[in-house]
This record gives C-alpha cells, sequence and structure tokens, in this order.
C-alpha cells in the first residue's frame, strides 16, 4: 500500500502532493513502482493535526480519485460523508483509524461492498502521542480490534473484507511500538489480514537520530520485522525499496 497525502501538514510528505496533478503523478508512480494498493488521504491524522471540514477534505480527494480510480484505491478517512462520496466516486477501500466508530460509517462500507481497515488509535490526533498509557499495550490493542472486527461484522460487512492495523504511532509510544512489533503474531488471532504502517513513523528517529527524510533504512527494517511478525499489508511511502525487501524475503523462504 502506497501513500499519497494530499495534505498541507501530513508528517512526512505534508505539502508536495496538495495541488491535484502533483497527487495524481505521485499515484501511478506508487503504482508502477509496485504498489497493489494507493491509499490517498485528505486530512492529517499525524501526531498534533487539527481536524480540516468534510467539505476541505472531498476537496482535496475527490479529484484525485477520479483521475486514478482505475487502480485499487483506498480513501484514509474517518468520516462517513467522506466515505460514502469517494466509494460512489469509485474508491475500493476505505482505511479509517477510527475503525468505523463515527455514527453511519458501518452502514456506509456495509452497503458498498468496499474492502475496510479497522486501526487502533488511542486519544485524538492533537494530543494523542502526549503521554499514552496501557497495562498491556498488546492485548488492549488486539482487545479492541476483535470487538471492532465482530461489531462490523454483526453490521453486515464480511470478515473478507477486513483488514486490521494496531495503529502504530496512534497514541503510543516507542516503546509501545516495539512491543507491538515484538507481539506482532498474536493478531494472528483475529483471523483477518493484517496492515502494517511503520514507514518513517517517529518510532525510527527515536531509535535512529534520524530525520524524517532520512528514516528509508529503518523504514525497510521495520517492514522487513512486520513481515516477519505476519503482516499481510505494508502502508509505506517508499514502494520500490520495500517490494525488493518482499522479494528478498520471499526467496528466503523459498518461494522463487
Amino acid at each position: 500500500m502506497g501513500v499519497v497525502n494530499v495534505t498541507p501538514d501530513s508528517f512526512s510528505d505534508g505539502g508536495r502532493y496538495l495541488d491535484p496533478k502533483a497527487a495524481v503523478a505521485r499515484a501511478r508512480q506508487l503504482a508502477q513502482d509496485g504498489a497493489d494498493i494507493v491509499d490517498i488521504g485528505g486530512e492529517s491524522t499525524r501526531p498534533g493535526a487539527a481536524p480540516v471540514s468534510e467539505e476541505e477534505e472531498l476537496k482535496r480527494v475527490l479529484p484525485v480519485l477520479q483521475e486514478v480510480k482505475h487502480l485499487p484505491v483506498s480513501i484514509d478517512t474517518r468520516r462517513p460523508g467522506v466515505m460514502q462520496a469517494v466509494l460512489a466516486a469509485g474508491a475500493s477501500m476505505i482505511n479509517d483509524v477510527e475503525a468505523l466508530a463515527a455514527p453511519g460509517a458501518l452502514e456506509a462500507v456495509a452497503r458498498s461492498g468496499c474492502a475496510v481497515c479497522l486501526m487502533h488509535k488511542k486519544g485524538e490526533p492533537a494530543t494523542m502521542q502526549r503521554d499514552p498509557r496501557y497495562r498491556d499495550v498488546v492485548g488492549e490493542v488486539k482487545s479492541f480490534l476483535k470487538e471492532r472486527v465482530k461489531t462490523a461484522m454483526s453490521s453486515g460487512i464480511e470478515a473478507a473484507r477486513i483488514v486490521v492495523d494496531p495503529g502504530f504511532g496512534f497514541g503510543k509510544t516507542a516503546a509501545h511500538n516495539l512491543e507491538l512489533l515484538r507481539r506482532l503474531k498474536e493478531f494472528a488471532a483475529l483471523r483477518v489480514p493484517l496492515l502494517a504502517g511503520l514507514s518513517r513513523k517517529s518510532t525510527l528517529e527515536k531509535l535512529t537520530g534520524r530525520p524524517v527524510e532520512e528514516r528509508l533504512a529503518g523504514s525497510l527494517a521495520m517492514a522487513l520485522l512486520a513481515l516477519q511478525g505476519g503482516a499481510t499489508i505494508l502502508r509505506v511511502h517508499d514502494v520500490r525499496e520495500t517490494r525488493d525487501v518482499i522479494a528478498v524475503w520471499q526467496a528466503f523462504r523459498g518461494n522463487l
């Protein structure tokens, strides 16, 4: 899953693809580089980010979606109104940091037939990284996702359409993120595919001291660890390089 942020303030590529033409070109490049899914977002959910209006979010994503809807496109949104509009416009998947918790979100996805990613986060983007605490981060995240999968299925969303994401960096310290990564295999108990989004995140700054534009090596190491932990989808900024990691990992496992 390749990332295109049509925002002025995303942590990694904020402002770079705010112009629709630039975003469309980026989406096409990611697909050419080997992305199976292109994930387009019109609202930053980085730590400290302020929300935008539904109208502004749609103004950002719809022109891009219209040009690349022939690709498998995921829209990163937490608003049911945006979900309805982008699904009507040809999106294949909804990637929701709030796991379809907003009123109307479950219904919007259930009647569409699209895929959906249910993510865990603790708190709101503006404040979620101030002092997140858990008794057992893996147990609590897994329990939350289990409940959301159950709720989604009882609302008419088949298991075959559901992906889960433990939400690395969303209300979690570097220590929490590393514990989730170490115990990623435990999420197999949920019996749905697992998405891991670790690319360029601030945990890598804690570990390496590198600024966001210099975190490629760390991101690739995280990608490999996530693969070893059972991740099915890697949400990344650097698709071509991550594809190389996947090729080497698959060859190592005897899948030449």
